[in-house]
């Protein structure tokens, strides 16, 4: 277990997200860490945040959003590999299986919206939900045989926002269509694919950089993702911001 006191965090957040009384309850939140393994290097997609956003302004960030309970009836092609459902479901609060399947199909909509990219199978989909009919539009079922676990992490209190998000990852051949003008939402204004090294470089927030060394340090062991492996587990305790292992 590594530690950070109270104080050192803030200090490493300070231009992150705008500090004060907010909700003492986090909320459910994915997000998605798509990997391109081709030319010999792996590259990570990221997207800027607008600066006028209260949470992480300007920040350079992985595709994700807050968990919507509904997509956990989303049909898919493939559902989570048993010991990649067991793992979301491990740790602190009551971690349902259809809790575990939205948080991870959060992270593939949340993927398609904001960066045009649908990770999935081609074939017949259809969907009363209408954040989901691009799907249907480009006829591809979502999957989630692909998807790994591959962090956790709390934000500690006195944000304006606090999720608790589960970091997910999959490769990009993974993605079955990939729209030319991106996603239909504006959240990310610029789209990037960055070498992992080159990724820890940017402006990106605190708990970002440290994913992406857990992400390094993973794939020097695990360099295809493999399903069932230990899951880094970020939070306070007490006044000291942790690391455990789901």
């Amino acid at each position: 277990m590594s530690e950070m006191t109270r104080t050192e965090l803030d200090e490493a957040e300070r231009r992150d997200s705008a500090l004060g009384p907010g909700p003492l309850r986090p909320r459910d939140a994915a997000t998605l860490i798509l990997l391109d393994r081709m030319g010999g290097e792996v590259r990570v997609l990221m997207g800027r945040r607008s600066s006028r956003h209260a949470f992480m302004p300007g920040k350079f960030v992985f595709p994700g959003g807050r968990t919507d309970p509904a997509d956990s009836r989303v049909r898919t092609a493939a559902g989570l590999h048993p010991d990649e459902e067991n793992r979301l479901r491990a740790g602190p609060g009551r971690t349902s299986p259809a809790r575990a399947r939205a948080i991870a199909l959060s992270a593939i909509r949340e993927t398609y919206e904001e960066a045009g990219l649908l990770i999935g199978r081609k074939g017949a989909f259809s969907t009363p939900r209408p954040d989901w009919q691009g799907f249907a539009d480009h006829h591809v079922q979502p999957s989630l045989e692909a998807v790994r676990f591959i962090a956790r992490a709390i934000t500690p209190p006195g944000r304006v926002r606090r999720y608790d998000t589960r970091f997910l990852g999959a490769w990009r051949e993974e993605v079955a269509v990939e729209l030319p003008a991106g996603g239909p939402t504006n959240e990310l204004e610029e789209l990037v694919w960055l070498p992992l090294g080159q990724a820890r470089q940017a402006n990106i927030p605190a708990i970002t950089r440290m994913i992406l060394e857990e992400l390094e340090k993973r794939l020097a062991i695990d360099s295809d993702l493999r399903p069932g492996m230990a899951v880094p587990f970020f939070r306070m305790v007490g006044n000291r911001f942790v690391r455990d292992l789901l």
